[in-house]
Parts: structure tokens; sequence; C-alpha cells
């Protein structure tokens, strides 16, 4: 049995294969001797009859299978037919074993591109595994010598995968990457997507620097296929051989389809690593939207007070910046004062000045951050004071940035590391939003308490306007009033007066009657008539007398209440008005009822000092607050049944910086809850008739509160006590002991 490519003979040789390949069917020659174009060089002494049968597949003939005999003895039909039949079961047999060894090599290609897969899925952040899978497999499915796996870095060629051939050859091949592109002849012919083969490396068409490499390694023949991505090559995958030769296709083929593998391998980690870049951007963002929310939320809620927010910004700054350490400093004229801090870094409470010597006064000065990644190498050398810290705290790297408003340093945030761990640009930003955020918490302040001054004043000016409407109200109803009771004093107080005179003169009249009626002869009976009526007429011109009087009073009180005000107004010591007041009380009281008696008790601060006020109105005031207390002290006394009593009323002073105190408190009856509220009406009395008039109180509120701008408040108990609390301002500049004259 022959196969053509075992025996290379040419097509027109006169031998027996040949002539069964022209005529493609089985060739019988009984007796080579009768058949004179029949030659068979060698064997035509042994060989007398002949039969030739074709091996075909698929209509091609892939050999002959021949016999012979050394005598003339055709071959009978039967046996051509039996040989015939042996020739298609060897060709059957033939093709299944090519079936099976294609079929095991694909199965292997599929397994090896499966199991390329597989590491492909298992390590989607790092190609290298792949990539050494990739020149395992390629090598051994090519039955290759060796494989390596290089990719284009920039204008390099870099080496990242191969299969090792000998310890010296290995490395002698590792140490000649990263190799210029230029200087590597593959890469100019892959660069296009064509794969590039050097059946011969000692041809003189292959490169030098291949020819060394091969020479090295040990290798003939060489196969570059490029990885393309997009368009482009971005890599190479190579495999050699120790023989020189073509590669077969299929090996081209999957020599491509490894060099793919790699590229979804490079791709996978490329996309793979820009989500994970991705989702750490935004988580880290998330994380520091969260944070600057969280410090909003605090500015928010602490609108007054500075305080949390920056104590808030320092907590943050340190976990979110990942620093060791945070503090705060607020600009205070030419220092930078101590405003928060966390961490363990001791920090000097007080101020430091502002100056280019250390990171906070740089950073003020020249309005941006201050960044330095090692406070003991040189870079720290401008910072002496930083750099004693460092050295006494142990920490390295240091950040600095400043607060700005409207482009001025307000105050600056510093955040520190014990390790030389630079900030990150990612970092840095999100200390100058909490810079930021601290200026708004600052401005938030300053216009709150701005707002809240404001409000104060016009709160105040809204006071006063109220007050000299009252007192523009009070002017026209005391003008009205005026008016009113100096008709009264026209029309009433001269009938008034000619009442009262004639009533006191009738009085002294019936006493002369009885005179002239005593020598008069009158009987017992007549004289006690006359003198019972003489006595009841006296008795009643008294009674006229007397609400006379109590009339002409009330005319004189009115018009005391109808007037704003009398005398001039002067800075006045408080604390003699006071003592003057309650003495002509005490003494009044004596005057009216020399059975008058109470305790007095006087608590005066030496540091009451001076007030701006109408002297003679605020005495008249006073003068009433006492004298009612004396009244209800004195009727406590007559009410308690012989039980121990003793009246008591105090008056007491107090320095209440830009105003005055005055408590005046007795230890009378009390004043009942339901006519609280009345006390300061006016013409509103509990006094029995004809002994209160109803004005005191009422002219007492007006002098306090409308003519001096003043309070008047009221504590009481019933059946224990009542303490009626003055305050005055010290108006025209007046103050307490400081300014005594």
């Amino acid at each position: 049995m022959a196969f053509f490519s075992d025996h290379p003979r040419g097509i027109h040789d006169k031998s027996l294969a040949p002539r069964v390949l022209r005529s493609r069917r089985t060739v019988h020659i009984p007796d080579r001797s009768l058949d004179p174009e029949f030659a068979f060089p060698g064997v035509s002494s042994l060989a007398s009859t002949l039969l030739g049968v074709p091996l075909l597949r698929d209509d091609r003939i892939e050999g002959v299978f021949t016999l012979t005999r050394s005598n003339v003895a055709p071959f009978t039909p039967s046996q051509i037919e039996l040989v015939e039949s042996f020739a298609d079961q060897s060709m059957i047999a033939i093709e299944n074993t090519r079936l099976m060894h294609e079929t095991r090599e694909a199965l292997e290609r599929q397994t090896a591109t499966a199991d390329i897969l597989k590491v492909i899925a298992s390590s989607p952040s790092d190609v290298q595994p792949v990539f050494d899978a990739i020149a395992a497999s390629a090598n051994r499915l090519i039955g290759g010598f060796s494989a390596t796996v290089m990719l284009f870095v920039g204008d390099a060629l870099h080496l990242v995968a191969l299969t090792g051939t000998n310890a010296a050859a290995d490395q002698a091949l590792q140490a000649s990457f990263p190799r210029p592109l230029a200087d590597f002849p593959p890469f100019k012919l892959v660069r296009g997507g064509e794969t590039v083969e050097f059946a011969d490396t000692e041809a003189e068409n292959v490169p030098p620097v291949n020819r060394e490499l091969a020479r090295l390694r040990g290798y003939r023949s060489m196969l570059f296929t490029p990885l393309m991505s997009n368009g482009a090559a971005v890599g190479i995958l190579s495999v050699t051989r120790v023989r020189p030769g073509t590669f077969p296709t299929h090996h081209v083929q999957l020599l491509r389809t490894f060099a793919d593998q790699a590229v979804i391998a490079i791709e996978n980690a490329r996309l793979f690593n820009e989500v994970q870049a991705k989702t750490r951007d935004l988580s880290e963002a998330l994380i520091y939207q969260t944070g600057s929310a969280n410090i909003l939320k605090v500015i928010a809620s602490s609108p007054t007070d500075v305080g949390p927010v920056l104590r808030a910004i320092v907590e943050s700054a340190c976990e979110l910046c990942e620093a060791y350490d945070a503090l705060v400093r607020l600009k205070n004229g030419d220092d930078l004062e101590f405003s928060a801090h966390f961490g363990p870094i001791p920090v000097a409470a007080g101020s430091l000045p502002i100056s280019r010597n250390w990171t906070g006064g740089l950073a003020a000065i020249e309005r941006k951050p201050v960044h330095i990644h090692d406070l003991l190498s040189s870079e720290g050398d401008p910072f002496p004071e930083a750099q004693r810290r460092a050295r006494e705290y142990g920490h390295r790297t240091i950040l600095t940035v400043p607060m700005l408003r409207e482009g001025e340093t307000v105050g600056v945030i510093i955040i520190r590391r014990n390790e030389v761990h630079p900030f990150t640009d990612k970092q840095i930003a999100l200390l100058q939003t909490f810079a930021d955020q601290a200026v708004i918490a600052i401005e938030n302040v300053r216009l709150f308490d701005e707002v809240q001054a404001r409000t104060s004043e016009l709160s105040q000016s809204l006071d006063d306007l109220r007050t000299a409407q009252d007192r523009l109200v009070q002017t026209e109803k005391l003008a009205s009033l005026g008016q009113l009771t100096a008709g009264i004093a026209h029309e009433i107080k001269n009938p008034l007066n000619f009442v009262n005179n004639f009533a006191a003169l009738s009085a002294e009249l019936t006493d002369e009657l009885d005179e002239t009626l005593a020598p008069a002869p009158l009987d017992q009976k007549m004289r006690g008539e006359v003198g019972e009526l003489t006595h009841m007429l006296k008795s009643n011109l008294e009674k006229v007398v007397q609400h006379g009087k109590r009339a002409d009073s009330i005319v004189k009180n009115m018009l005391l209440h109808s007037r704003e005000g009398s005398g001039e107004r002067r800075v006045s010591d408080v604390n003699a008005l006071v003592s003057e007041s309650l003495n002509l009380a005490y003494h009044g009281a004596r005057a009216e009822r020399s059975d008058f008696n109470i305790c007095l008790e006087q608590e005066l601060d030496p540091d009451a000092g001076l007030v701006d006020v109408y002297p003679q109105e605020l005495t008249r005031a006073l003068l009433n607050l006492i004298s009612n207390g004396f009244y209800a002290a004195v009727s406590r006394k007559m009410e308690s049944d012989g039980n121990p009593f003793e009246p008591v009323l105090s008056a007491a002073t107090k320095n209440a910086g830009s105003a005055v105190e005055i408590r005046i408190r007795d230890n009378g009856t009390g004043i009942p809850a339901e006519i609280r509220e009345k006390i300061f009406n006016p013409f509103f009395t509990t006094k029995p008739t004809g002994e209160g008039t109803g004005l005191g109180l009422s002219m007492t509120h007006d002098i306090i509160v409308k003519q001096h701008g003043g309070r008047i408040d009221v504590a009481t108990e019933p059946g224990s006590f009542t303490e009626f609390i003055i305050t005055l301002p010290r108006a025209n500049g007046a103050t307490g002991n400081s300014q005594r004259q």
C-alpha cells in the first residue's frame, strides 16, 4: 500500500500507481510481459502479475493498494473484488483515525478556550491570570516551544506573560523588556491586524533582534498575532517551535482566538476597573455630600451659635478626610483665636499671631490652602514652630484651608496626619467646602444678631412711639381735664368757699345764740328744747364744714391730676428722694393722728446713684405709695382683734445698671386678686367713702410710666403684704455712684 505523500512519483510515471491515479480505477496486469508500455524499475524481474486498487475518499485518490505475483497468475474477479473491499476498509480506518485526531484537537481547543473564559470570569479585575493561562494553552495546543504575551504601554513593549524554557534564557528575555516599539520589528508588521510568521529564524528576512532571541532561547520558527481592540493593536501573542517550518492554518486561527480572548480580558478588566472607580467615586461623593448635609443641618438648628457648627466641622473633617486631628481658629484682630478642636493632639487655647512662620498664618495671609506633605522634610523648613510641634506630638502631614468671606480671611481649618500621607484633591476640596459652610454659619450668626439687635431697636422704637402716643393722648386728656377743672374751680370753688365760710360762721353764731338766750326767762323744758335745737344745728353745720373741706380737697386733687408735671427735670440722688419721702409721709401721718405708729425700715443701695427725674413729681408718687402702705398696715393691726401685730413699712433701692429700682413694701392687708388689675384706674378705691379719692395710684402710675418712662409693678399676697416695684431709667446719661456730685 502506498500513499502519494510517501512516494512522490510523477503523474506520467509508467509504474503501476501513476496508472491507477490517471485512470482513477482498478488496474489489473495479468502478464507484465504482454504490456510493452509498463515499466516498474527494480521489480520487473520479480513481478509478472500486478493488481492496483485506488484508495478513494470523497472521489479523491489518497493512495494505491498494490499486489504482485512473481509468476504469471492473473487475479480472479472475486480476488479483485476482495482487494477492492480491503481498500475501502483501509480508507474507512484512515478516515476514522483522521476524524478522531481532529475531534481530539477540537475538543482540546474548546476545553482550553472554556478554561480561559473561566479564568476571565473569575478574575474580572486582574488580567495576569488570563495572560498566564493563554500563554500556557497556546503553547500546549500548538505544540510550541515557548509562548509570550506582550502589551503596548505608551511607546514601549512590556512582557506580561511567558512559558518557561530554561532559567537563564527566561531571565535574559525578561531583562530585555520593556523595549521601545521602534526596536521591535514585529510591531510594525502586526499593528495593522495581520498575523506574521517566521518559518525559519535563520532566514535572511528575519530581523536581527528576533534571530538573537531565537538563538538565545533555542527555537527556529515564530508566529505573531496582534491583540486588536477597537481596530488598534494593543499587544502581541507569540508562539515558537524548535524546528523550522510554517504553522498550519488551524494553529494560526487558534492563536487568533487566544488573542481575542486576551483582548476580552483586557477590556473586561478596564470596564470593571472603570465601574469600580466610578462606584468608589459615587460612594465617596455620597459620603462627602452626607457630611456636608449634616453640617447644613447643624447650621439650620443653631442660627445663634457658631460653636456647634465648628465642632461638627472638625469631627466630620477628621472622619471624611481621614485626618488624625482637626481644629478651627477664627480671626480676632491680628490673631487667629482657638475656636474648636477634635483629636488627640493637644492644642493650647488662646490666640496665635497671623504670620508666615506657621501654616495657619500663611493660609490666612495668602488666602489659599497650604498643604505640607512632610513637616520634617525640607518642604517644612519655613515653619519652625510647626516643625517643633510635629517633633513633639508626632504629626507629619498638615493641610490648612482659609475661611474666606468676600475675599477676606475670617479663620482657618487645620487637619493633620501622623504619617506622611498627603491629602487628596477631593479631600482638599471637601475641606474647602467645610470652610465655606463655616463662613455661612458665622455670617448667619452675625446676621441673626444684627436682626435681633435691629428688632430690639425697632421694638424699643415702637414702645417709645406708643409711650409718646400715650403721652400725647394723656396730654390731650389732661388738657381737657384742665379745662374742665378750671371751669369747676371757677363755677364751684367760689360757691363752695361761700358754703364753707358761712357754715363755719353759722356754727359760731349758734354759740352766740346760746349765750344770748342764757339770760332769757325760759322754763326748763323750753330751755332744753332750745339747747337741743342749737346743738343739732351746730352739729349739722360742722358736718357741712367737714364735707365742704372734703369737696375742696377733691377739687384740688383733680387739679393736681390734670397737670402733666411741675417743676424742672434734673439729676437727683434717688436714695435722698426715697429717704425724704419716707420722712415726710411719716410726719404727715403723725400730724393727722397723734396715735399713729409704724416701724420704718430702709435698705438703700449705696450704688443706687443718680437719676434724671422731676423730683417734686417723683416725691408725690412715693408719698402716695407710702401713705397707702401706712393705711394697709394700720388697717391690718386694727383687724387683728388684739393679737400681737406690728405694722412695718420698708423702702429699698437697688442699682440696676442703666436703671434704678425702688421698692415700697408693707405688711398690711394685701390686695385681692379680683381687684389687682384695677388699682391704677382713676377714681378706683377700696377705702370707705370719704377716706379716698381713687386718684393716688392713678396719679403715681402716670408719674412713673408716662412722665418718666419707667415701670411700676406690684407683688401682693392678701392678708400678708404688698410691694410696689418702681424701675426708673437713668435718662440723660445719669449713672451710678461714679457720677455723683
